[in-house]
């Protein structure tokens, strides 16, 4: 980089914080609330209480506010006033989302009288201009009833010290809860007031010269920066923590600049571009008009690269009819047709099929997700160094699930309750509400579990929105349980790579998942409630993992932890030794019939599957003479696991004769977690977060494990459409 370059790099961040400084400085006497300026926060976004709100997001709200008012009683005479105001939130009514055709959810988390926001400690004020996104907070939802309401008079925790309201107002009504958490009664914790004032301090000081604060951080990662481009300036190590040190950058900019510099222009250009087509077409053509260019796009995809081999471009036809298939029985058997968001069906099959253009046809794609592979990778990996202190070294390199496995979904609740307490996590799964909404018509909640699965794994990734399990809709349970089963996770990755498979198929299969398992999932099983994040986000209260500091959350995440590997290990080993009792069965019936394999019952389930499967191994494109060995190695895959399956088709001679073609489609068919196995898995882990829910899981659970098997199936049909005769050899690995 040329000295101009990083000069004016350097200088540029400076001089917006100091015009951020004297805007901010100028004008606080009129955007400065005196009262809230002096109440303690803490937290990503601080967390002293405060009643604001604002004018547009009521304007969106206030119709439906009045008429939840009119239908429950509960409106007052102050009503109208303070939904006037814009600067309050209104006393009662019900909060609506952006959804529509949806019936109202009756959540007490939705409900204005339980929601509050949290002051932006970090923010300066002027970069709190235009903003409307803001993340609500609810209290007083806790619903099992086994679990004692904390009384917000008596302790002081993390989420507590915000909420500056009448204790009156938050108490606890068993027969008013609508949603549940899961647990035993909590501890009540002794108040210092000592300490407490200490924090209130620190936390007045911080707020007054918190640009000091920022000018720190951003120095002192500057200089770092710096050292390390100088260190390595004759290679390529100074690109990432470049790129750490831009996000920092950008990140501490936007806490005093206003967002609106950013986000106005992509309004402006989105609403002269893509909303002019948009309306440009007559409503009742949208749709076929959406469908129209899919199609298009996935036949000059998939026809245009030139044939070899077994690559012709009839098998590809045959993948795409085959896709085609798979859709039309996911409409047959949808739980309600006509609630088919096909905004959500159409935008992910699209975003699929460019997703495995980028990561199949490009190198720049491949490079990009199979190294965020690596980090989760490397993330999850650091279990091993506890379980090494505990055990051995030897012992924790044994490729046993109970110790690869378990150990790293402990470590990850834990740090997954860490990142919760600070507001990191409520953060991105706002950001993730907002775009996803927009782009695909899904809640936050279910973008953050399909983006985290392939990189994280089923358990951990819903981990990651523990607190909105008990308040999810039956179709968010129905597609986070989706999600995972379309997938493999990065914890695993490297053991299958290990086994000759190349890690080109198995990274494009997971990443094509994400889109895939949400527009599978959403034919399936259709949206019909409103839910508490799509396009905007609620974050309910948590009684029993209330933490007084991050100590505290840490070690409950861990106990949180130990008790979700013990549901885990428990169910896994019952699901499969009840499906090696129904093989045992059918192996004694099939015997008297002389269906034996030199003496040995060949009648299994896997068999059975296998014939199954062979209309559907035909239909992705497989060569004719291979169809039912791929067929069987899907049906193993199911009954067993991926991992067995992916075994046989290294290392079985049956299988060492199956075209690179058919090896192709085979690694795609069974990268995900979508077997019997992984159903004990999603049950135990999701009724372990939230048991109120747990009827509501294993109600759902047959059909989201159809889902996600689905969703890998159209992963495999789109490889089949794609591959190039120039990648087909080393995607197929060394198998």
């Amino acid at each position: 980089m040329s000295p101009l370059v990083v000069t004016l790099f350097l200088g540029a961040p400076v001089v917006l914080l100091a015009l951020a400084f004297l805007r901010s400085t100028v004008l606080s006497k009129y955007l400065d609330n005196p009262h809230e300026k002096r109440q303690a926060c803490r937290g990503w976004q601080g967390h002293s209480h405060r009643a604001r709100y604002h004018h547009n997001h009521h304007a969106r709200n206030k119709g439906a506010g009045a008429a939840y008012d009119a239908a429950t009683g509960t409106a007052t005479a102050h009503e109208g006033e303070r939904h006037h105001k814009g600067h309050d939130l209104p006393a009662h009514g019900h909060n609506p989302s952006t959804q529509t055709g949806v019936k109202p959810n009756e959540d007490l988390a939705l409900h204005f009288s339980h929601e509050h926001q949290h002051d932006h400690m970090h923010h300066g004020q002027s970069s709190l201009a235009g903003r409307h996104d803001d993340i609500l907070y609810a209290r007083g939802t806790t619903a099992d009833q086994h679990i004692s309401h904390q009384d917000h008079s008596h302790t002081v925790s993390h989420h507590q010290k915000h909420a500056a309201v009448d204790t009156k107002d938050a108490a606890y009504s068993e027969t008013d809860a609508e949603k549940g958490e899961l647990g035993t009664s909590p501890t009540k914790v002794s108040t210092n007031e000592t300490e407490d004032g200490r924090r209130h301090r620190f936390s007045r000081f911080y707020r007054k010269y918190k640009i000091f604060f920022h000018l720190f951080i951003w120095l002192f990662f500057t200089a770092w920066w710096i050292a390390g481009l100088v260190l390595h300036r004759d290679d390529l190590g100074w690109l990432i923590p470049f790129l750490l040190y831009l996000a920092i950058t950008l990140r501490i900019i936007t806490l005093w600049v206003p967002i609106t510099y950013v986000t106005r222009p992509m309004h402006w250009t989105w609403n002269q571009t893509g909303v002019r087509v948009y309306n440009l077409i007559p409503e009742k053509f949208r749709l076929w008009a959406a469908a129209l260019v899919t199609i298009a796009v996935f036949l000059v995809g998939s026809m245009v690269s030139e044939e070899s081999a077994n690559n012709t471009r009839g098998n590809r036809a045959i993948s795409l009819v085959g896709l085609g298939l798979l859709i039309a029985v996911l409409y047959a058997t949808s739980r309600n047709r006509s609630k088919i968001r096909w905004h959500t069906v159409i935008g992910g099959m699209l975003t699929q099929f460019i997703i495995s253009v980028f990561v199949l046809r490009t190198d720049a794609g491949y490079d990009i997700f199979n190294f965020i592979s690596y980090l989760a990778r490397q993330l999850l990996g650091f279990a091993q160094q506890g379980t090494s202190f505990l055990t051995t070294e030897d012992v924790a390199s044994l490729p046993w699930f109970l110790i690869g496995v378990i150990p790293p979904i402990i470590f990850f609740v834990a740090l997954v309750q860490l990142l919760y307490y600070s507001g990191i996590l409520q953060w991105f799964i706002g950001k993730f509400a907002v775009f996803f909404f927009w782009s695909l018509r899904v809640s936050g909640a279910e973008a953050v579990v399909a983006a985290a699965t392939p990189f994280i794994g089923q358990g951990e990734s819903a981990m990651l929105i523990r607190p909105f399990v008990p308040h999810l809709t039956m179709a968010e349970i129905h597609q986070v349980m989706t999600s995972g089963f379309a997938t493999i996770a990065g914890s695993v990755l490297v053991a299958y790579i290990g086994l000759g498979l190349n890690p080109q198929a198995l990274v494009s299969s997971c990443i094509m998942s994400i889109p895939a398992s949400l527009a599978v999932s959403k034919m399936r099983y259709p949206e019909t409630e409103e839910t508490i994040t799509s396009g905007r986000v609620v974050v309910p209260d948590d009684d029993e993992h209330k933490s007084t500091n991050a100590l505290h959350a840490f070690a409950n995440g861990a106990w949180l932890g130990i008790k979700i590997a013990g549901m885990i290990v428990a169910t896994l080993l019952c699901i499969i030794a009840f499906i090696g009792l129904i093989n045992g069965l059918l192996g004694w019936w099939g015997r008297y019939l002389n269906i034996t394999d030199d003496g040995k019952p060949y009648l299994t389930l896997q068999l059975l599957l296998g014939y199954i499967m062979y209309p559907v191994a035909f239909f992705l494109g497989v060569p004719r003479g291979e169809l039912l060995e791929v067929a069987e190695l899907i049906g193993v895959k199911i009954i067993a696991n991926e991992f067995v399956a992916y075994n046989s088709l290294v290392n079985e001679p049956r299988y060492s004769g199956l075209s690179p073609r058919s090896q192709l489609i085979a690694t795609y068919a069974l990268c995900g977690f979508g077997n019997f196995g992984s159903l004990g898995t999603q049950i135990g882990v999701l009724s372990q977060i939230a048991p109120s829910r747990a009827g509501d899981v294993s109600t759902v659970a047959l059909s989201a494990l159809f889902s996600g098997v689905i969703s890998t199936l159209t992963s495999a049909s789109v490889a089949g459409m794609l591959i190039t005769s120039e990648r087909i050899e080393t995607t197929t690995g060394s198998s």
